[in-house]
C-alpha cells in the first residue's frame, strides 16, 4: 500500500490520506482498521461534521475521526486522548453521542 493508497477488506474500502502516514509508526493500520469496525464508542463532533471513534490502542486511548461514504471510509487522522477530554468536550457540546 502506498501512501494516498486504498486498502479492501470485507467489502470495506479504507482509503489513507498521505498524512496518517506520518503516524503509522507508531499506530498500525489493521489495528486503526479494527478500531473504525468494532468499537462501540462513537460520538459525532460539531466542529469537524465528522464521526469520531475512541478505543485504546495498545496501552493508549485514542480518537480517529474518519469519513465514510458508501463502502469507502477514510481515517482522517488519529491521536491520543484522555477520558477528561472527551468527557470536556461532551460537557461544552462538542461532541455528541453518535
Amino acid at each position: 500500500m502506498t501512501p494516498g493508497g486504498r486498502f479492501e477488506q470485507r467489502g470495506e474500502m479504507f482509503h489513507y490520506l498521505d498524512q496518517l502516514y506520518e503516524v503509522q509508526g507508531q499506530f498500525k493500520i489493521a489495528k486503526i482498521e479494527d478500531i473504525i469496525r468494532y468499537s462501540t464508542e462513537r460520538y459525532f463532533d460539531t466542529i469537524t461534521q465528522r464521526v469520531i471513534v475512541v478505543e485504546r490502542h495498545d496501552d493508549r486511548l485514542v480518537l480517529i475521526p474518519y469519513e465514510e461514504k458508501g463502502n469507502e471510509v477514510t481515517p482522517i487522522t488519529i491521536h491520543t486522548t484522555t477520558r477528561q477530554q472527551i468527557n470536556f468536550r461532551l460537557k461544552a457540546g462538542r461532541f455528541r453521542h453518535g
